[in-house]
């Protein structure tokens, strides 16, 4: 039931994140998925505090009423969803058959993998960590890392296609690493604070330019292949984050768990300037301006 689960929730956001990318003008779709990431993570921050407040002590059979109650209460706003896009003045399909995985995908995927593996020792090390520097428990970190990250996904959301995908990218893995770092090198409640701050800051813009890169450069027949696989990689992030981190926080401390997810974020920046290329360049280099083409993506991926 669980993996059937799972094929419903990659389903979900598959065609979620194709639709935004569809619906939105090509120079505002990192915008756009700045608004759509809030629903995501919106739904992954009160989803919990209401399943606990459902839950109790015991009363698992309503929670899971509950649970399904939210999907079914999902697919009905459906029909409210546009059911097609009209792609009247973008150029022609190209009429090749969308690859399993698309080449587009892999290094912005790689880029996001690090991120979330780096995301995910703070989320798993921080609630125990936490008691130990003398707080009594990490809600409120959570709260704090949510805050700023959704108050900037929402009101920063402009921010990616003015400055460059590479650059917002460039600030969000920096940042992550710094507050990683900070929580590592300093076990004081202070830092645990101003360092769930600063992680929120990052992952506030991680997602949204990397998914813009890839949508950027590829046809529109190929969208939905691209966002497939570029997704994917929050899976293999979160799996592989777990592992390794896992593992060294338990071999060494958790601060040596923390320090790690900062060198897989410093590692995915490193990667991301020498294998990712920029769209909004591509797009400058062959004169499309603003409402760019997608000769570029073509051109890329027939190399």
């Amino acid at each position: 039931l669980r993996s059937f689960m799972g094929l419903g929730e990659a389903a979900l956001f598959v065609g979620a994140a194709t639709l935004v990318a569809d619906l939105s003008p090509p120079h505002r779709r990192a915008e756009a998925a700045s608004y759509f990431s809030v629903a995501v993570y919106g739904g992954i921050g009160f989803g919990p505090t209401i399943g606990e407040w459902v839950l109790g002590d015991d009363r698992w059979t309503l929670t899971f009423l509950v649970a399904s109650g939210f999907s079914a209460l999902a697919a009905l706003t459906v029909l409210g969803v546009p059911r097609r896009v009209d792609r009247s003045s973008v150029p022609a399909a190209t009429g090749r058959k969308p690859p399993l995985f698309h080449r587009a995908a892999l290094w912005p995927g790689v880029v996001l993998a690090s991120g979330i593996a780096a995301f995910s020792v703070f989320a798993a090390f921080l609630p125990d960590y936490s008691r130990t520097v003398g707080l009594s428990g990490s809600a409120g970190l959570f709260l704090v890392y949510s805050a700023v990250s959704l108050t900037l996904r929402l009101f920063g959301a402009k921010l990616p296609e003015r400055l460059g995908e590479l650059r917002m990218v460039t600030i969000a893995l920096a940042s992550l690493a710094t507050g990683l770092s900070l929580i590592a090198a300093v076990p004081e409640p202070w830092a645990l604070w101003v360092g769930a701050a600063v992680v929120g800051f990052g992952m506030a813009f991680l997602y949204p330019s990397l998914m813009a890169n890839v949508v950027n450069r590829v046809a529109d027949d190929e969208r939905a292949s691209a966002l497939s696989s570029f997704t994917m990689f929050f899976e293999f992030g979160s799996v592989v984050g777990g592992v390794m981190l896992g593992a060294l926080g338990e071999v060494f401390t958790k601060r040596a768990g923390f320090l790690g997810g900062a060198v897989i974020a410093l590692a995915g920046l490193y990667a991301m300037w020498l294998m990712v290329a920029d769209s909004a360049a591509e797009a400058a280099v062959a004169g499309d301006g603003p409402d760019r083409a997608l000769a570029p993506a073509v051109a890329l991926d027939d190399a």
